[in-house]
């Protein structure tokens, strides 16, 4: 999958990885790709309701050894 940006959130934990996302995606142009990583099995739950409220595209979520891979692209 190509992204176009992507956006470390280890360590952080709910709400910060939404709050990083929501001010990251402010600085991407529509139809870019923002990679989110996160160690907070919370974004599982997080990231699809954000999107939702907010009209991004979720692409995919995946989990390799505890660590989380969302991928956003920006809606416009």
């Amino acid at each position: 999958m190509k992204i176009d940006e992507a956006l470390d959130c280890i360590g952080l934990y709910c709400p910060m990885p939404i709050a990083h996302t929501a001010k990251k995606m402010k600085e991407l142009k529509a139809g870019q790709v923002l990679e989110v990583l996160s160690d907070d099995r919370g974004i599982k739950e997080d990231m699809p309701n954000w999107c939702k409220m907010t009209g991004n595209e979720l692409l995919d979520i995946k989990e390799e050894n505890g660590v989380y891979r969302a991928f956003v692209k920006k809606s416009g």
